[in-house]
This record gives structure tokens, C-alpha cells and sequence, in this order.
């Protein structure tokens, strides 16, 4: 195992000699420190507290089906070639099958769409549209008692583009949430003190904030006299998100001279990098270490994680995960989508771990912890990038009232919308609504 000290020899380093030079081949000097090291992160004894909280975590590329689905259902199914990774875990988690969003156009937009089941070609005239997420929806509930209302995360900083997002949250008018993909800064921000100087430059920015929000209320409001029914709803929605966002000013205002939790950086990977392909593994480790530490810290209580964008990734040994999914019906590409698919639930199942190993009141932090994981893609039989049958697993929160060891199935072409499983897990989490999206109701079994 490379060192922090050590120096990594560059892939662009020649061999010079007699008057020709000559490429090196890929040596572990080459490698990044943290290639084939098992992370060593240790969890804590003990919570905070005892909290409701969710966590959301997106695959792209969708799944090798073929081996994700279980052949049977209910309590005394067999789990799937693949969902074997989450054997130990088995009495904490639901298989859901045949679900879908219906309104989804499909392809490699689904992380645009996972956790809002919006239409993005609903508006004529417009390109793009997307409605609020459910995590948003329940961040607007617990948001108000932690330092941050949710933190979202990706391997890609930002928002990226219309229908290829870098983040699964999008606030109350469709407008995604930028995401974080660097664990050093991500660290930094949860646990690191700001200095004096740094507050200062904090408030002075968070009263400009408000005070341009002021000015934009009173323009709104002498515009609003002059417009039609129509015009009117769509600035009621406008009033809305400003409303939103000065009640996240003042958050981060009264959170301005309050202690950050003391959490040391031991044994946290925290240079891992997620655009280097070797690198992968060890950082999805980190960014759910952090995201189990903000939670254990009671930092937020809501978290999205894309671990990849659509159409990008990598797996366990640095393949590239996009092109599997292409892979029209072909064995040896299935197989290999099959094995990025248990590499991934391997990062899954290491996180389930922490969190049961966490005491928690009675139980364990699982337990207050519901977890959403899945693709808004089905790369089908044929690579067919579908928005049905979407591979979908929920688990924990067993506490919260979710009923687990088991596969619901339901008919990929009759369905009720995945939607409903997203109002079910935000009426757990405490939100007082009987509607989300396109939802139809709860889901019968999961609750």
C-alpha cells in the first residue's frame, strides 16, 4: 500500500535511452495511495440521539436485471444472485420490483427524475421542467432543527446539465440543489470551526442575501397588480421559493455562533478523488463515512447521494460502467454489469454495517435510518435504457414503521407509480401529506 509520503510516479513518465523513449507500463507506483487499501474507519458507540432520517442513493446506468430480480416473492423469497451481497442484512431491507415512473421519458435522464417522478417535457414550449423531490419536501420538516436542512452529494460538483443532472434534489420550483463530490471540503464544512474572520464574511453575505430578496419581494409585489389569474399563480410559486430561501438565511444565521461537533479526521480517506477510476471504492467509502458521521452528529437528517452521474461511473476495478450498459443481451457484458451491481451493494452493505453498529436508544441507528437505493434506468434485457421495472431496494428504518424481508412485485406495464413509495417514506419521516407527484397513495406492504 502506497503512503501519504510516498511519491506516485507518473503514467507520463519515458525511459530514455539510446536516443528512443518508451512509455512505462501501469505500475503500482502509479496508483493512487488509497488503490486496494480497505478503508479504516471505525464506528462510534453511540448516537447523538435517536432521529428520523433518510438517505438517498443512486446507481446509474440502471442494473443487470436478470440477476437483481428475485424469482419468488414475499416473506420466504430467494434472494437474487446479486442482492446475495445483502444476505446478513436480509430482515432489514424490501425488494421492490416492477415499479416505475411513469411519466419518465427514460434513457439516461432517470436521475433527473428518481426522486420526483416529474414529466421534464410536461410544459409546452420548454425543454425542461422538474418539480420538487421528496427528500426537499422532507428536509422543509427536519431542516428547521439541524445545522443543514440536507447535504447533497455526487461524484460531480454542481448540477450539471437538463437531463443529465450531477444531483438528485431539486427545490420547490424544479431547480436542482448543486452537489458536493469532494470529501476534504464536504469534511470542512460539516466539522471544521470557522474562524472569526470567516463568520464575519458569512453574515456580511447572508444580510446581502436578504437584503436582495427584499427589494425583489416589493418589485414582485407592485408587478403582481398588473398580471392575469395565470401569472398570479405562477408569482404565488415565485413568493414561495423566496419565502424558502429566507428561512434558509435565517437558519444559517441563528447556526452562525453554535459549536460544530468535534469529529477528528482519523483513518478518513479524505484526498480521495472520484474521477480517478482506481480511486472509485475508497471514495464512495468516505462519502458514506461522512454522511453516517452527519448523521450520527445529528448534522442533517437528510442526505441524497448520486454516486455517479448518468452515463459516467466506474466499477469495483476502474471498468467503465456506462458501457456495460450497452450491452444488447451480451453474456460476458451482463456479467460484468453484474458485477459492478454487487460492487456497489458491497459499499451498501459496509454502510448498513456502521449503521447497526451504532447504539441508538433501544437499537441501533438502522433502525431511525430509511434508506432509498436504486437507478431511475432499467438497462433491460437488451440495453434497452427503460423507465419501467426500475431496480429499487428500501431499507432500515424499522423503528419509523417500514416492514421489511421481502419482495413486493407488481406488474412492470400496471403499476402504481414509484411515486407512492416516495410519499410512503416521507409520511414516515413525519411530513403530514397525502400527496407527492403523481402518487396514487401509499404503498400497500411497505407500511
Amino acid at each position: 500500500m502506497q503512503t501519504s509520503s510516498t511519491r506516485l510516479l507518473s503514467r507520463r513518465h519515458l525511459l530514455r535511452g539510446a536516443g528512443a523513449m518508451l512509455a512505462l507500463p501501469l505500475l503500482d507506483a502509479m496508483l493512487p495511495r488509497t488503490w486496494g487499501a480497505p478503508s479504516q474507519f471505525k464506528p462510534w458507540n453511540r448516537s447523538h440521539g435517536p432521529q428520523p432520517r433518510m438517505i438517498c442513493c443512486y446507481i446509474p446506468n440502471g442494473v443487470n436485471i436478470l440477476e437483481w430480480v428475485p424469482e419468488t416473492t414475499g416473506k420466504e423469497y430467494q434472494l437474487s444472485k446479486t442482492l446475495q451481497v445483502l444476505e446478513p442484512h436480509r430482515d432489514d431491507f424490501t425488494v421492490l420490483s416492477g415499479l416505475g415512473h411513469p411519466a419518465s421519458q427514460g434513457g439516461h435522464s432517470g436521475a433527473d427524475t428518481w426522486l420526483t417522478g416529474a414529466n421534464l417535457q410536461a410544459v409546452p414550449g420548454a425543454d425542461y421542467t422538474n418539480s420538487v423531490s421528496v427528500d426537499q419536501i422532507v428536509a422543509d420538516l427536519h431542516g428547521r432543527h439541524t445545522r443543514y436542512g440536507s447535504l447533497q452529494l455526487s461524484d460531480q460538483s454542481g448540477t450539471g446539465s437538463a437531463g443529465h443532472s450531477h444531483t438528485l434534489s431539486f427545490d420547490v420550483n424544479g431547480t436542482p440543489l448543486p452537489a458536493e463530490n469532494s470529501p476534504q471540503r464536504l469534511f470542512e464544512r460539516l466539522f471544521v470551526p470557522e474562524s472569526a474572520a470567516d463568520k464575519t464574511a458569512t453574515l456580511r453575505r447572508l444580510a446581502e442575501k436578504k437584503s436582495i430578496l427584499d427589494s425583489v419581494r416589493e418589485d414582485a409585489k407592485r408587478l403582481e397588480k398588473t398580471l392575469g389569474k395565470r401569472d398570479r399563480q405562477k408569482l404565488d410559486e415565485y413568493f414561495t421559493s423566496i419565502r424558502t430561501t429566507e428561512e434558509q438565511l435565517s437558519r444559517m444565521e441563528a447556526w452562525i455562533d453554535r459549536p460544530k461537533p468535534e469529529v477528528p479526521p482519523t483513518n478518513l480517506q479524505l484526498g480521495s478523488q472520484p474521477g480517478n477510476a482506481h480511486d472509485r471504492p475508497m471514495w464512495i467509502d468516505v462519502m458514506l463515512e461522512l454522511a453516517y458521521l452527519a448523521f450520527l452528529t445529528d448534522t442533517t437528517r437528510v442526505i441524497t447521494f448520486e454516486w455517479s452521474r448518468e452515463a459516467g461511473g466506474f466499477g469495483g476495478g476502474g471498468e467503465n460502467h456506462h458501457e456495460y450498459s450497452h450491452h444488447g443481451g451480451d453474456a460476458g457484458m451482463l456479467a460484468k454489469l453484474g458485477q459492478i451491481d454487487r460492487f456497489h451493494l458491497s459499499k451498501l452493505d459496509r454502510f448498513m454495517n456502521l449503521l447497526k453498529s451504532t447504539t441508538e436508544a433501544d437499537s441501533h441507528m438502522l433502525d431511525q435510518t430509511i434508506i432509498v437505493y436504486g437507478s431511475g434506468m432499467n438497462s433491460g434485457k437488451g440495453g434497452e435504457h427503460s423507465p419501467k421495472n426500475l431496480p429499487l431496494l428500501v431499507a432500515g428504518g424499522r423503528k419509523l414503521g417500514l416492514k421489511h424481508g421481502q419482495h413486493l412485485a407488481f406488474d412492470p406495464d400496471k403499476h402504481p407509480p414509484l411515486s407512492n413509495v416516495l410519499l410512503s417514506l416521507a409520511q414516515k419521516m413525519g411530513v403530514e401529506s397525502d400527496r407527492f407527484s403523481d402518487a396514487t397513495g401509499t404503498l400497500t406492504g411497505l407500511v
